[in-house]
């Protein structure tokens, strides 16, 4: 059976301005957290994808009213008190949202809800969700313990937690937020090392308890609240493979405007400026306690870099694209602190290998980490692995040479019309 595929190769540089879908972590979180208001808001330019869309369902499966508006979200919530599903609830690829979901449910006394998902998510782990949840009183029951989805909820009373993350994680750190509101006391939860912030930006934007004391963030029992307007800020993790794409390419200049700026997302940045990457942003404004702005790449020669482990959970989805530019630099990069890439929609730690050999790049790869040779790449054909960000940070890596893309498709996980925008800044030289 033939598969389809993608064949890309620049002509020339890449030269434009672009504004990016919405962004995915604040749109999962922007829908949940309307569906529990009370009233009707709207959520302003929210990323319209896979993962989101099964967001959207499954906010309506549980009694919130959705519908589009043009380019926007309307949203009728059904406050702190969800309906029961009529059907089990399908996640598709969504691993945020089975994982907010969880913390959401728990603490819907007497409502049940079967979570399940497509192949790859019913693969990866939820236990690191499941386990607190339980110390706070919830009952979860799935396949191998409740490790793996699907997973079945009943929702109880739930008891505040003081909870020390053992592993970076926004998704988890949110999911024991999002139960708090449901729960008696004090939910607290530390993070040794900060993750992305939306949730509890987002709490602060909806007038939610919540407090911020060092590493700690705390909530408790969530009074009915109001329904207001979300704009979304577009998806940083988007914009990153066209700031590597003008790097890379010749005589490229690429602006990306009303990007999230959010500090705990912007690590690349760092990283790429510390390569000798020449990129300039600014912070122009921000909604819903996102900063929001612009940022500016042009071609540049690169050099390898170890890479700041601590840097690795503000960045943790660019890592792919990173290792994209690391194949073109000169010299190693060394990319630590990837235990995480593991148990993503793939192997990302095996798929980065797998296609920087299958382009000609020299890599090593540990248990949680990678070894990149740059020095440029040569044409060839690169594996999704069923990843929108694989799929596209690889399209990238081979631009400059000739690349083949199977299953393009994938990008449209968190990036409807990826490959369309390539070409359009491509063909605007």
């Amino acid at each position: 059976m033939d598969r389809p595929f993608l064949d890309l190769k620049v002509e020339g540089p890449l030269r434009g301005v672009l504004r990016v879908p919405g962004d995915k972590s604040v749109t999962h979180r922007g829908l949940m957290l309307l569906a529990l208001s009370e009233g009707e808001g709207r959520l302003l330019y929210p990323l319209k994808a896979g993962d989101t869309l099964s967001t959207a369902k499954a906010m309506a499966a549980l009694g919130a009213e959705i519908a589009e508006e043009g380019p926007h979200f309307r949203v009728r919530g059904v406050g702190l008190r969800l309906k029961e599903p009529e059907d089990v609830i399908d996640c598709g690829n969504a691993g945020t949202l089975m994982r907010l979901l969880l913390g959401l449910l728990a603490g819907q006394e007497g409502l049940f809800a079967v979570l399940t998902g497509d192949a790859s998510l019913r693969r990866r782990p939820m236990g690191r969700v499941v386990e607190p949840l339980r110390a706070m009183g919830a009952r979860i029951e799935g396949r191998e313990g409740g490790r793996r989805a699907p997973l079945a909820v009943r929702g109880v009373p739930l008891r505040g937690l003081r909870y020390t993350l053992p592993v970076p994680s926004a998704q988890v750190k949110s999911a024991l937020l999002l139960a708090g509101l449901f729960a008696e006391g004090v939910t607290e939860v530390e993070e040794p090392v900060p993750t992305r912030d939306h949730t509890e930006r987002l709490f602060l934007h909806f007038g939610l308890p919540l407090e911020k004391e060092g590493p700690w963030v705390r909530t408790r029992r969530a009074e009915p609240f109001p329904a207001r307007d979300l704009i979304v800020p577009g998806d940083f993790s988007s914009a990153a493979f066209f700031l590597v794409a003008a790097l890379l390419v010749p005589g490229s200049e690429v602006t990306l405007e009303g990007v999230g700026l959010n500090p705990t997302r912007t690590g690349l940045l760092k990283v790429l400026k510390a390569m000798g990457a020449d990129l300039e942003w600014r912070v122009e404004e921000g909604e819903g306690g996102e900063p929001v702005g612009w940022v500016r790449a042009r071609h540049s020669p690169l050099k390898g870099v170890s890479v700041d482990p601590s840097l690795i959970p503000l960045m943790v989805d660019e890592v792919p694209v990173l290792a994209a530019a690391a194949a073109w630099v000169e010299g190693e990069t060394h990319i630590p602190n990837l235990s995480e890439l593991r148990v993503k929609e793939s192997d990302r730690v095996s798929a980065i290998a797998q296609n920087l050999r299958a382009l000609g790049v020299e890599v090593e790869e540990g248990p949680d980490w990678l070894r990149i040779r740059g020095g440029g790449v040569r044409p060839g054909a690169v594996e999704p692995f069923h990843d929108h960000r694989i799929a596209m940070a690889f399209a990238v890596a081979g631009l400059p040479v000739g690349v083949r893309v199977y299953e393009p498709q994938w990008a449209e996980i968190s990036y409807p019309g990826f490959f369309e925008d390539l070409k359009r800044l491509c063909a605007a030289s």
